[in-house]
């Protein structure tokens, strides 16, 4: 049995039937309120088969978001330039840490963003305010993501002159 997810696999199966009821409060311990409101069969897998099944769903995440999403490119590009920068300047280690940080953050801000904006679009193409507001605010996220790293590159550099 191979363990990569294909297509043939997880077509349907990250989606909750709509018939599933959710239990009450009070019904059941925690685990059995969890274990009754499970959106997809992969998540009773445990141990390493989860993360096994993890790491290909991430993999899969990376490789849409890059094939799909302009911005998220220039982002990686940015990446690519910066954080090997971090590593040639002479700043001590936790400014470096902080560097490079602050710019996996605005790759992480643009993968949700991207995410918000995939399920927005799945919804509705229509132009609708809530739709309006929702990219909005996810591409807030994504500048304000962008000036921290202005902003700490910023600190830590003119700490050190």
């Amino acid at each position: 049995m191979t363990m990569k997810n294909t297509p043939e696999d997880d077509s349907h199966a990250r989606f909750p039937s709509p018939s599933t009821p959710l239990p009450q409060a009070g019904e059941g311990s925690i685990e059995s309120r969890c274990a009754a409101s499970k959106e997809s069969p992969h998540k009773g897998k445990t141990g390493l088969r989860r993360v096994w099944n993890a790491l290909f769903y991430s993999m899969d995440g990376l490789k849409a978001a890059y094939t799909c999403e302009d911005a998220f490119r220039q982002e990686v590009l940015l990446a690519a330039i910066l954080i090997p920068l971090a590593f040639f300047l002479d700043v001590a280690g936790p400014g470096r840490a902080v560097m490079v940080g602050s710019v996996l953050l605005v790759l992480i801000v643009e993968l949700l963003n991207s995410a918000v904006e995939a399920v927005v679009d799945r919804v509705s193409l229509e132009n609708h305010d809530l739709s309006k507001r929702a990219k909005d605010i996810g591409s807030a996220a994504v500048l304000f993501s962008l000036l921290d790293v202005a902003l700490v590159w910023g600190c830590v550099l003119l700490e050190r002159a």
